[in-house]
This record gives C-alpha cells, structure tokens and sequence, in this order.
C-alpha cells in the first residue's frame, strides 16, 4: 500500500461513520451504509431471479464451490453500481464482503475488467489490499476496539460487539497496535 494509506483509511473508516450518525463502538450495518452510499445490494438468490438471470451463478457458487465467491461491484453505467454478495456466507463474512465492496467505492477505486484478454481473473492487489484494510477499519474501528479493550472486552466480545468474525477482529486489533498500546498503559499506571 502507498505511504500514508493506512492513516487515510482510518480517517475515511472515521468521517464515514460520523456521517452515519455512529459512536466508536457503535455497530456498522453495511447494508446501511450502501443504502446511504445509494448502491443497491442484491443476494445470489435475488440475482437469479431478477430477470431469470443467473440461476446457474447463484447454484454453482451456493453449493457447488460457496467458498469462492464473496461479492462483487458490477458497473451498470460509468457511476452507477449495485453489489451482489454471497448470502450462503455466515453473516460476519457477509458483513465483511460488503464492507470490502463499498470500500471501493469509498476509495474511488476505478472499475475494472474481472478477466483479462486470456480469461484469467484479472487482479490488483494494491487495490484489494486497500478495500480490506478500509473494509475492516470501517467494521472495527480502532477508537471503539481500544475502548471495548481497556474496559476488558475480549476479542471475542469485541468481534460480537461489531459484528465480525473473531478472526478479522483479531486482525484488526493486531495490525492497530492495540495491544502494545494497552501494555504500554499497564506499565505505566499498572
């Protein structure tokens, strides 16, 4: 990721959250978020039947391979979108693919083809990377974990609280430094 990208993102993860009328250990609904962003989020299941299209996408990725679809932003027109996520997804993960989607959106990430010319998954990571860094921020912020933490929530409960896996809650504590920074506090006044 670019220099300073990790402290622009906490600051839109925080200007976002303001706007929604949220506290720092106040749940973000991602589904609320996109309603805001005005970018509709459509299931699999919804998908399939709109139109009679994409039965055969929503079954294959349900129960045939669930694991690898998560979500996708489909450009309609140059601005405007809609999400499709994987409702098959425990609702964490779904919380989170959401999250990742509208990131792109928030980062004003440009759209892009999702195969190239030899129909291979086309892939920026640089622009992935900034989706789940800002995804997460969003779900976690780091003001309300430090809070939840120094009244002795654990990971677990912090990850309840939000509503996210306690594996990507654990991520997130671990790469904001949480931890030093409550040991850091114990030393000196413990």
């Amino acid at each position: 990721m670019k220099r300073g990208f990790k402290a622009e993102a906490e600051r839109i993860a925080t200007d976002t959250r303001l706007e929604l009328g949220l506290r720092p250990t106040d749940r973000l609904e991602p589904i609320g978020l996109a309603r805001h962003l005005e970018i509709p989020v459509f299931t699999m299941v919804e998908l399939s039947s709109y139109r009679n299209g994409g039965a055969d996408f929503c079954s294959y990725f349900s129960h045939s391979d669930p694991d690898s679809f998560s979500a996708v932003t489909i450009f309609l027109q140059k601005y405007r979108r809609i999400i499709v996520h994987n409702e098959s997804h425990h609702p964490n993960r779904q919380a989170s693919n959401i999250s990742h989607e509208l990131s792109h959106t928030l980062l004003e990430h440009a759209p892009t083809a999702i195969t190239n010319s030899t129909g291979h998954r086309f892939w920026n990571s640089e622009m992935e990377q900034e989706a789940t860094w800002l995804g997460a921020a969003l779900l976690v912020p780091r003001e309300g974990a430090l809070e939840l933490a120094r009244n002795g929530a654990t990971t677990a409960e912090i990850a309840a609280q939000y509503g996210v896996s306690e594996a990507l809650c654990s991520w997130r504590i671990a790469k904001t430094g949480i931890p030093q920074q409550l040991e850091r506090t114990k030393r000196w006044y413990g």
